[in-house]
């Protein structure tokens, strides 16, 4: 069966930022190939003008393969109009919120926010927004607290924000262990025995006139070989013992720990004449 996705887009007003997120998303071991990056240079495709549906939802459908609102296109466009980037990372759901983190601490645009005070989004699709503003988990909205440009967009309400611990994984590198081979020299000795054969003059007299009864006068010679064993050294190679290198993988447990902020509000009633006839309660 096969593995389901999401798509995860952010915008960024600089393409210094999106570089940075880029790279960060793909230290944070996401794949290269689920990274997408589109800018002027990209949507342009060889023409000297952006193409006329930068700003319309069925592009953008297109390329991330998920709903797209008419807001969001608009703003995907006139970004990159300005010289900005969109971004879309493919990750599956269990990796939502570390591609999420890895990306919102590269500062990308507020779309929601950015629609609503920039008059983008007419006031018929406000309330669009609002209910779309609520289906992003906080973290993704990267602020814990509406802009001040937003409050004052709708001035009549108190929006209330509460942090949440989203608990990401990053690989670092600790060390390396290096196995290096090189030659060492060391004195060795052992003993050999030897043999050598010398000759020996062996002379005895004779008294016996009888010994020899017919003296050879001519000259002669006798000879004897000697011999010696001298040591011969020789040294030979083998394979003595094998050294390798393999990775083994162990898991530990690690607790985050942290503090969220949570707003809250105070209710009090007061009367007429300005005194208070229910003690605040907080909510």
């Amino acid at each position: 069966m096969a593995m389901a996705y999401e798509t995860l887009v952010a915008v960024y007003d600089t393409p210094a930022h999106a570089d940075a997120a880029v790279k960060a998303l793909k230290a944070a071991g996401f794949s290269e190939s689920d990274i997408s990056v589109f800018d002027s240079a990209r949507l342009k495709g060889g023409r000297s003008t952006m193409a006329a549906g930068v700003k319309e939802p069925g592009l953008w459908n297109r390329l991330f393969g998920t709903d797209v609102y008419q807001h969001e296109a608009n703003i995907y466009g006139e970004t990159i109009d300005d010289g900005g980037v969109v971004i879309s990372v493919r990750v599956p759901p269990s990796e939502v919120s570390h591609a999420r983190a890895v990306l919102d601490i590269h500062l990308p645009v507020d779309v929601h926010d950015r629609a609503v005070t920039s008059g983008i989004a007419p006031a018929a699709h406000v309330e669009t927004i609002e209910k779309k503003l609520e289906e992003v988990p906080l973290a993704a909205m990267q602020k814990v607290a509406v802009s001040p440009r937003l409050a004052a967009a709708q001035p009549d309400v108190l929006r209330l924000a509460e942090e949440q611990l989203e608990v990401g994984k990053q690989m670092v590198e600790t060390g390396r262990t290096r196995v290096r081979r090189f030659v060492t020299e060391r004195d060795v000795a052992q003993d050999i025995s030897l043999h050598d054969e010398h000759a020996e003059v062996i002379r005895k007299a004779i008294s016996d006139p009888k010994y020899v009864g017919e003296i050879d006068w001519a000259d002669g010679t006798i000879e004897v070989v000697e011999t010696a064993e001298h040591a011969l050294a020789n040294k030979t190679a083998r394979i003595v013992e094998e050294v390798g290198l393999k990775k083994i993988g162990a898991d530990h447990v690690e607790t985050i720990r942290d503090k969220l902020r949570r707003q809250q509000v105070e209710i009090e009633r007061i009367g007429p004449d300005g005194k208070v006839i229910q003690q605040p309660r907080t909510a």
